[in-house]
């Protein structure tokens, strides 16, 4: 049948006219077409620090400034209150160890906010937060396993997750978050020079007797309750904060303490400085001698641990006694160091040999050397406790004035495998006699005051 339209004739029905659908919202093609200049600012400015010009940035700090401008350039904050930031001013709201987002965290209480910004808007304080981060990387090394991605997504959600709460405490304040095991990491006091750095304060200016910093690693005691052994306080997992605090002179408080009011509990550390009191009756001219020579030429074989002291009693005692050193870590291998023991003792020099010697078998290399030559084989032992010995580790390696020969900090292998190895000298392997050392710090005042600090 034909069509009884012409072939101009309209369509009918008429189409219907359909809305086209759009994923991007109103905000995003305002704020697009918005000029730069009109657009709204992060508050929080991010900067990296590294801890020395021949490594990469470990620090992260974020500064948060508000619109309206603080104090005026001239005004100085000296009171500063500083905070560990997880279990101390924020929790995650999941419950769980470790935030999955950005968003998984609350305040730590109620009373933080509140707390916060009375002691930054009424009582002149600077606020700054302090905190360990191992779980962000910000430089990864090509080699790492875990995807450079996944690295790069934490720092984006913990710099979110710190914006997040700047915005809400809405006043000046800052964040400095360790990521590695350097002089940043707390205990060690680096983060705080870097603070006195960026608010142009000298350490004689800041108020020590207001200041103070609050975190959870106290270092307190598991607290049971009566017979039935209920734990009403769990123990902390370390003593860091508390430690951090003494390092660098500011008061301690734990987050009960401080914004609930409770009393202080009892607290332990493993590592406890006051039992290390400067002593300077030990460098003076009238202290008895700790180590004498007693033959023309001796060969005096060194045992103890890595950290144990042997290189430092080297310079202190037996140095100024005309001792020639053999040390491993120079030399690299053993049998370097054998050669080189042999042509001091050709020489008709002392000879100290410098190493860990850490069982018979070594030590009877430099035993049958003495023979070889016919001079006296003698052993110095330190016997430093292996806390020590990680604890004295750490203070050579984060400073220079400690430090002559630039070592690293040691692998803990190197502590373990000795301790493992170990076995106590006895005169029986050849010795003429065996001086043992129990530690004690002997040095000048300005060392002590460095030594004298909690570094792990």
């Amino acid at each position: 049948m034909a069509s009884k339209r012409g072939p101009n004739a309209p369509i009918s029905p008429p189409p219907v006219k359909r809305r086209l659908h759009s994923g991007t919202t109103k905000s995003a093609v305002a704020n697009f077409f918005t000029p730069a200049s009109q657009k709204p600012k992060d508050k929080t400015v991010w900067t990296e620090r590294a801890p020395n010009e021949d490594t990469p940035a470990t620090l992260l700090v974020g500064r948060y400034q508000p619109e309206a401008k603080e104090d005026g350039p001239t005004v100085k904050r000296r009171k500063i209150a500083a905070f560990d930031l997880d279990s101390t001013l924020i929790v995650t709201l999941s419950k769980k160890k470790f935030p999955d987002s950005a968003t998984d965290w609350k305040w730590w209480h109620s009373s933080v906010v509140t707390k916060l910004k009375s002691l930054y808007g009424e009582d002149g304080y600077r606020v700054v937060i302090v905190s360990n981060q191992a779980g962000l990387t910000l430089h990864p090394d090509p080699k790492a396993k875990t995807p450079k991605a996944q690295l790069t997504t934490r720092v984006s959600a913990f710099k979110q997750k710190c914006s997040a709460l700047f915005e809400q405490l809405d006043f000046p304040i800052s964040i400095y978050a360790a990521t590695e095991k350097d002089i940043f990491r707390k205990p060690r006091p680096g983060i705080w020079r870097e603070i006195l750095d960026d608010y142009d304060l000298q350490s004689g200016e800041v108020d020590m007797d207001n200041s103070f910093y609050v975190g959870d690693a106290g270092g307190r005691k598991l607290e049971v309750k009566g017979g039935d052994g209920s734990v009403v306080a769990a123990k902390d997992f370390s003593c860091s904060d508390r430690n951090f605090a003494h390092n660098v002179g500011l008061k301690f408080l734990t987050p009960e303490e401080h914004f609930l009011g409770l009393q202080p509990r009892d607290f332990h550390r493993d590592f406890d400085l006051e039992h290390f009191p400067f002593d300077d009756t030990l460098s003076t001219a009238a202290a008895p001698p700790i180590f004498e020579r007693k033959s023309a030429q001796e060969l005096v074989v060194f045992c103890g641990s890595p950290g144990s002291g042997k290189s430092t009693f080297y310079e202190k005692y037996l140095k100024p006694l005309d001792y020639e050193r053999i040390n491993q870590d120079n030399l690299k291998t053993r049998d370097k160091c054998v050669q080189a023991a042999r042509g001091l003792l050709e020489e008709g020099s002392s000879v100290v040999i410098d190493n860990t010697n850490a069982d018979p078998e070594t030590r009877a290399i430099w035993i049958g050397l003495a023979k070889k030559y016919n001079i006296p084989a003698r052993c110095v032992w330190f016997r430093t406790p292996k806390h020590i010995c990680e604890h004295n580790d750490a203070v050579r390696a984060l400073n220079k004035p400690m430090n002559p020969e630039n070592r690293q900090g040691l692998p803990t292998m190197a502590l373990t495998g000795f301790a493992a190895r170990f076995k106590e000298p006895k005169e029986k392997e050849g010795f003429e006699d065996i001086v043992p050392l129990d530690f004690v710090f002997r040095g000048t005042k300005e060392e002590h005051d460095i030594w004298a600090r909690y570094w792990l």
